[in-house]
């Protein structure tokens, strides 16, 4: 495992190098909320470096190894869930933008142009 600085946050990865590579792209998988690099299955990662790509994965900000924001606390819920029903706007310590900017910046710091991006949940919304 290694770490980025992205949008001013550490982020953790690892990069599974393919064995021939076949496509200078490499695939970014990007975990649902709450969970870990660590459990994407180490079969599924197989499966796409065996086909000759690449697989980078990391931990979103506030998962596992990443920089957590302990700062903003944890949102009310039931604030947020009033506030969205009258209509009302309310604070959020970061936004989905924000996460899908802390990919690009993976992507720069690790000198990628382009890449395949796979997210699963949360990850999905993000990619």
């Amino acid at each position: 495992m290694a770490f980025v600085n992205s949008n001013g946050l550490n982020l953790c990865y690892e990069v599974f190098e393919a064995a021939e590579k076949r496509d200078p792209a490499p695939l970014i998988l990007i975990r649902g909320l709450g969970t870990q690099m660590v459990q994407w299955p180490p079969a599924f990662i197989e499966y796409f470096t065996a086909a000759g790509l690449d697989v980078i994965v990391f931990d979103n900000r506030d998962v596992g190894e990443s920089d957590k924001l302990d700062a903003a606390g944890v949102p009310d819920l039931m604030a947020l869930l009033a506030a969205a029903e009258a209509g009302a706007s309310f604070p959020v310590p970061y936004k989905l933008a924000d996460m899908a900017q802390d990919v690009i910046g993976l992507m720069d710091a690790l000198a990628i142009d382009k890449a395949h991006i796979w997210g699963m949940s949360l990850g999905g919304m993000v990619a």
